[in-house]
């Protein structure tokens, strides 16, 4: 049978509301150092085990996520790049119970006043970034470099992916390499954003003494735009039409594909086709594209990663830069083994 505080009461020889006072640590109570041992004591032999209403469980705090996406839902399905950064950002808020909203087309104006960080995956001008502030200075860029303007930084190696594409093309005796790069503006018209991979491919083709300015075309990163690019190129150039193209994203560069199969171009045996991104849509034209395989979902979740530690603690501005691999399919000629 349980020791009650009467057992106590009755053992000790104090009534049964000083009992109940010391045991309960009532520092109000005026009663000798001697008694308040002896009750303790008491309930100690008797095995006495205070009965206490159990705390309710602290609930973990439920953090607010506002994924801001500078592409529409429309644009973003027709460039899987952007959405695969975004999935990898949802699976890694999932593990760590944060609540996501998702914002499309950069509208500011829905983002919750109530959120406690902000994933903006994209290109953002200053006044897009200041827009940001006003709601919480727990905010990780993805593909966007604000690194400089002390914000935390997820971004790809174009450098290092976009020579050693130019390597690959030089190991095949192709010298007279094309490219077609993307030109793009923030959402209100404030930023121009310079491709990073024309930089680089410049960059790599002037050190082997080989850039040709005319051998480049401009698109929009759409599948039309790099079908335009790639007609214009077939257009301007005629027989001196690059036997590479390197194109920055996978939907230029099926575009570019479809141009060249409508002017009877045979790829990879006329023109060899490296993309970028190495999204889905890499394998599902003929022949299947050869692409910079870019750690998306992995950008995603360094993001999340990133946006943790912010919530943990004040810390300095970091850059994440992640590495590409290589992913050689038919639309290039089969790499060349050394003996």
């Amino acid at each position: 049978m349980a020791t009650t505080l009467k057992d106590i009461a009755k053992a000790t020889g104090v009534s049964l509301t000083t009992v109940s006072r010391v045991l309960n640590y009532d520092q109000s109570l005026s009663v000798g150092e001697a008694t308040r041992k002896k009750i303790f004591a008491t309930a100690q032999a008797l095995n006495y085990a205070k009965l206490r209403r159990p705390k309710a469980a602290t609930k973990p705090q439920l953090r607010k996520l506002a994924v801001v996406q500078w592409y529409s839902e429309s644009r973003e399905l027709d460039d899987l790049y952007y959405l695969a950064i975004r999935l990898g950002i949802e699976q890694q808020s999932q593990l760590h119970h944060l609540e996501v909203t998702r914002i499309f087309q950069n509208n500011v104006t829905e983002i919750a006043n109530d959120i406690d960080g902000i994933i903006a995956i994209g290109k953002f001008s200053p006044d897009q970034v200041t827009s940001f502030q006003t709601i919480t200075d727990n905010i990780v860029f993805v593909d966007d470099d604000q690194f400089a303007a002390g914000f935390d930084s997820v971004q790809t190696d174009f450098k290092l992916a976009v020579e050693e594409v130019v390597d690959f093309f030089w190991a095949q005796d192709f010298h007279d390499i094309g490219m077609i790069y993307g030109d793009e503006e923030t959402t209100d018209g404030k930023r121009h954003i310079v491709d990073p991979r024309r930089a680089a491919f410049k960059a790599a083709m002037t050190a082997k003494a080989a850039y040709q300015e005319g051998l480049t075309f401009q698109g929009d990163f759409t599948n039309q735009g790099g079908f335009e690019a790639m007609q214009q190129a077939i257009e301007t150039l005629g027989d001196d039409l690059p036997h590479a193209f390197f194109v920055a994203n996978d939907p230029m560069a099926t575009g570019a594909l479809k141009a060249l199969q409508a002017a009877e171009i045979k790829v990879p045996e006329r023109v060899s086709l490296f993309s970028f991104n190495d999204t889905a849509l890499a394998t599902y034209v003929y022949p299947e594209l050869s692409s910079v395989h870019v750690a998306t979902t992995q950008m995603g979740t360094t993001a999340v990663d990133l946006l943790l530690t912010r919530f943990q603690q004040k810390r300095p501005a970091q850059q994440i830069i992640l590495g590409t691999q290589l992913v050689l399919r038919k639309s290039t000629l089969p790499q060349v083994k050394e003996s």
